[in-house]
């Protein structure tokens, strides 16, 4: 496979960076960071004006209707600038949800709110601890009402829809999983935030009790949706990742050229100099695999599922990888509060698990290899 981005996309690239880096300044992630604000509401209103909200949204649905190249582009950068909006949970999950089962009038309710900035989504899928599986759902649908509790929540406190799964039937099978549409402000939703690593990704406890929800998609397909859900999302937060990791190194590599230590940059001594080798290398062999995922999102190849699992592992590996060693490049000084490097290593650890752990795409990409192979 060769691939790369048009210039088009490249240039939407620049214009991305170019606004993150006006209106995103690590002063203005901090305000989020030290809990002043639940998110960055201005940030939030200049994506949606600049159309970065629904770039991946058909135009009848109000969005720009380029496409997830361009998406990817715009996640990458967003990955950089360690936004604090909840443009993940919003557009990678509740939006694609949306575009893959929603009918047209839930389309024509929501999606136009999301591409202009003014509804906030999520997914509400993991009930405590554990990876995704069907087995784990254990909330409830009654006819069209849900019972039940989701933790966490990717900006479930914020959030004005919801995708949830729910449990349909009990014969533990996938086909016992349906997916439902919940109007978060309509009530019978409790919301409790939690704390997490990561404040700038907010998440929250929702507990349903009799609450009428709009099934989403048909009765029993539920775990299919959120299998392309998540395969999608994958790829978008993988580039996201490494944005992040991208922005690690370079503040690790701009800290060692300036950095004065007997009488040279610490840049020039060999052990430093190995491990920002080491963070380019990762980071490098990430954005190869993420291109390889965003070649199969936009194609909508049957590779998609591999290719979506193999940007994961690598993305999270080496935004963690480079998150941790820019703090070490930075001595003493990284574990600091007033330098920035704990905010990239924050989003780091809080978007490794985001939509379920390691292991569980490490396993995803081995079965799903198997079944190829024995096609």
């Amino acid at each position: 496979m060769n691939f790369d981005f048009s210039d088009d996309q490249k240039q939407m690239r620049d214009a991305a960076r170019k606004f993150l880096s006006e209106q995103c300044s690590p002063k203005a992630v901090r305000v989020v960071l030290d809990g002043k604000a639940p998110y960055d509401k201005a940030l939030w209103k200049g994506l949606a004006e600049m159309g970065f909200l629904g770039v991946a949204i058909p135009e009848e649905f109000g969005g720009a209707g380029a496409g997830h190249l361009e998406l990817c582009v715009i996640a990458e950068e967003m990955g950089r600038a360690n936004a604090p909006v909840p443009f993940s949970s919003t557009v990678y999950l509740a939006a694609e949800a949306l575009l893959i089962a929603g009918s047209d009038a839930q389309k024509q309710k929501w999606l136009p709110k999301v591409a202009s900035g003014e509804a906030i989504g999520t997914l509400a899928l993991f009930e405590g601890s554990g990876n995704p599986s069907p087995k784990a759902i254990k909330l409830a649908a009654s006819g069209v009402t849900l019972s039940g509790v989701k933790k966490p929540v990717a900006d479930g406190a914020i959030a004005d829809f919801a995708v949830v799964a729910a449990r349909t039937g009990s014969s533990g099978r996938e086909s016992d999983i349906s997916l439902f549409l919940v109007d978060l402000k309509a009530g019978g939703v409790e919301v409790k935030e939690l704390t997490n690593i990561d404040p700038t990704r907010g998440q929250a406890e929702l507990t349903f009790t009799n609450t009428k929800a709009e099934p989403l998609g048909a009765t029993g397909e539920g775990w299919s949706i959120l299998t392309q859900v998540l395969d999608r999302a994958a790829v978008l937060l993988a580039f996201e990742q490494v944005g992040g990791a991208d922005r690690a190194l370079e503040m690790g590599r701009d800290y060692a050229l300036d950095r004065i230590a007997f009488g040279r940059p610490i840049g020039s001594f060999q052990a430093v100099k190995h491990i920002l080798a080491d963070m380019y290398v990762s980071a490098t062999l990430a954005r190869s695999n993420c291109y390889y995922g965003a070649w199969a999102l936009s194609t909508n190849a049957g590779e998609l599922p591999e290719a979506a699992a193999a940007a994961r592992i690598s993305a999270t590996q080496a935004f963690q990888h480079c998150a941790k060693n820019n703090i070490q490049v930075h001595g003493g000084m990284g574990f600091t509060w007033e330098f920035d490097c704990h905010m990239y290593y924050r989003r780091a650890n809080a978007t490794a698990l985001a939509l379920g752990s390691m292991s569980y795409w490490e396993d995803a990409l081995i079965d799903r290899m198997r079944k190829k192979n024995a096609a």
